[in-house]
């Protein structure tokens, strides 16, 4: 089993650049780490790293035990999986990412009802609203909002999600309500944008007569946390965009108001990305089959009470 591990902790270095990165991933300290790859560097007789005080680069036999190390898991992953499913008993950590907005209010208070139903299980689970990668940073699977950038996973659609434009009262009466994507670009609005590195610049996809349109929309507050910018809207500081499910409570209550519903954003896909090989994991699957149904019934819950309930100017 120690060659093994070894062979793990070796991809994980491989992957991630760095000792410290993959040990912190694997949980072992930087020591445990080195060592390991230590003991495989002296099994195999070469040098499978060139290391000095700043970096760490793969050397030209580490490249090539690369893609054989890797096959050599995705068999041992593949065969415990059949043992599992044979015994009908998942077990193991699940590492999960998720937005924000979805991870709190749809993923993450479904957790517990999973794992009542499965013991064995435990879930490591990342919130975040920038970009995940799933290989470098050790993820089972990530739930996403839009389009990914890696086509090579695969993906599960979950949901097509409404999205609304919206503002507190406070803010329309002092700016004026916008009635269409024009008046949000014409200067007189504050536009609440999320930002994170490496994030494009600000373009709002709306619903026109003509079809879908991008609207470069421009406003003094930017931040990379969804549910700040919910906030900022609610204290009166501009106009979100947002899924409904996530400002549903706000709109019925009237605390948000939906604007520019001559031309309303267009709708997001919600879905969870993933590599082929977590896929044979019965855990990965048990875990995408509880959280898609629960996630689009709240989104359609969600929508449909907004849809009966929210305000309208």
């Amino acid at each position: 089993m120690s060659y093994l591990d070894n062979i793990r902790t070796f991809v994980r270095v491989y992957e991630l650049g760095s000792m410290s990165a993959a040990g912190r991933d694997l949980r072992i300290s930087p020591a445990v780490t080195s060592a390991r790859i230590s003991q495989l560097e002296d099994y195999l007789g070469v040098r499978l790293f060139q290391r000095t005080t700043r970096n760490l680069t793969a050397t030209e036999q580490g490249k090539a035990f690369y893609s054989g190390a890797v096959a050599v898991l995705e068999t041992v992953d593949a065969a415990e999986a059949k043992v599992m499913h044979l015994t009908e008993v998942p077990r193991g950590s699940l590492f999960v990412a998720a937005p924000l907005g979805a991870g709190r209010r749809l993923v993450a208070p479904q957790v517990p009802e999973f794992l009542a139903q499965y013991p064995e299980i435990s879930i490591r689970m990342r919130l975040t609203d920038r970009s995940v990668d799933l290989t470098t940073e050790g993820l089972d699977l990530a739930f996403f909002l839009g389009q990914p950038e890696d086509s090579n996973l695969r993906i599960r659609k979950i949901a097509d999600c409404k999205r609304v434009l919206c503002a507190s009262p406070e803010y329309l009466a002092r700016q004026g309500t916008p009635n269409n994507g024009a008046d949000l670009v014409s200067g007189s609005h504050d536009c609440l944008n999320l930002r994170f590195p490496g994030a494009a610049e600000f373009q709002w996809m709306l619903q026109t007569a003509e079809g879908p349109k991008r609207y470069a929309v421009s406003g003094r507050y930017e931040c990379d946390d969804g549910d700040v910018l919910t906030d900022w809207a609610l204290a009166g500081q501009g106009i979100a965009l947002k899924p409904v499910f996530e400002v549903a409570e706000h709109l019925c209550s009237g605390a948000l108001i939906s604007v520019a519903k001559q031309t309303p954003p267009v709708s997001v896909q919600m879905a969870c990305l993933y590599t082929h090989r977590r896929h044979q994991d019965p855990k990965t699957r048990l875990f995408m089959d509880f959280m898609s149904d629960h996630m689009a019934r709240a989104v359609r819950e969600a929508e449909t009470r907004v849809a009966k309930e929210g305000s309208r100017p």
